[in-house]
């Protein structure tokens, strides 16, 4: 009797309840052991139910760039733009492809290392796209795994980008040819098969949710389209019917993996801000990572050192 019932209560780390009015109206309410209100339900269930859940992250690395801008200020009355920093290939080639990216937000770790001197990132689109990718699932992406589309070899220009049909080219290039992002699922959703966005965002939703029965039914309709959903489909926008199946178990391989490319792109935005004042100011971004991440020292004084 006791299998499968909750053991405990717990707490989202970020997430916020959005509602119109008082919450109590809608949910059950509790508090949490440190006093904060919180739901009764978990997220899915106050999804379903139509109300607003947002995920808001404190970042230390924020509070870094912060300290780092007061401190050129102060040492040398500097004013710095965090927001229209330019995008430098000195920036790219001295700390992303080197690897050098200690107390580089998102790309600290020994894996994160090894995959940028392999990718050799040129421009804000790779970090963008390294975001994306560095996680299990599209990890694969980057590896010879038997997967059409390893990004590292097309990149670096080992093996030439394919594109399945000519009509995915402009959708897919600033991917080498992967479909990385879930904007891309419905972009290709929308302009091959002629979906809405609405239509084109539910399609990427049983994708990342892994709804095969919903996918099973909308895989005849991506190709050959639903006149009760005003949805053409592939086939009658000049895409041969052969080509559309493969198309659309390619996008369930990607699509149960693909990311949300605006959300990346925020990240790789303070990565490659915090990439640029290590490069530009070393002794100011340093004194601001020892004092957001003292536990952290050894390591960075060893960067120092070098």
């Amino acid at each position: 009797r006791l299998e499968g019932l909750p053991r405990h209560t717990s707490m989202h780390a970020a997430g916020v309840l959005i509602s119109p009015e008082a919450v109590d109206e809608y949910v059950p309410l509790s508090r949490a052991s440190d006093g904060t209100i919180t739901t009764q339900y978990t997220m899915t269930t106050l999804e379903e139910l139509g109300l607003l859940k947002m995920d808001f992250l404190g970042l230390k690395n924020l509070n870094i760039i912060s300290y780092c801008m007061q401190e050129i200020m102060k040492n040398k009355g500097e004013v710095i733009d965090q927001y229209h920093l330019p995008f430098e290939d000195e920036v790219f080639k001295n700390i992303f492809a080197e690897g050098d990216t200690n107390f580089v937000f998102q790309f600290e770790s020994a894996g994160m290392k090894r995959m940028l001197k392999e990718f050799k990132p040129t421009c804000f689109e790779d970090i963008i796209l390294l975001v994306a990718c560095y996680r299990p699932g599209p990890m694969q992406f980057l590896q010879d795994e038997g997967n059409s589309v390893n990004v590292i070899k097309v990149k670096n220009g080992i093996t030439p980008v394919t594109y399945l049909v000519p009509e995915l080219e402009p959708i897919l290039k600033d991917t080498y040819g992967g479909i990385i992002y879930q904007e891309q699922v419905m972009t290709i959703c929308v302009q091959l098969a002629g979906y809405s966005i609405a239509q084109a965002d539910e399609v990427r939703r049983y994708m990342s949710k892994k709804k095969t029965d919903k996918l099973e039914h909308e895989k005849p309709v991506f190709i050959y389209g639903d006149e009760s959903r005003g949805i053409p489909g592939c086939v009658a926008k000049g895409i041969p019917a052969d080509k559309a199946d493969e198309l659309f178990t390619m996008m369930e391989d990607f699509g149960r993996y693909a990311f949300n490319k605006a959300h990346a792109a925020c990240y790789a935005l303070v990565s490659y801000n915090t990439a640029y004042l290590k490069y530009h100011y070393f002794r100011e971004y340093m004194c601001g990572a020892m004092t957001e991440q003292g536990d952290k020292t050894a390591q960075l004084v060893e960067d120092c050192r070098k």
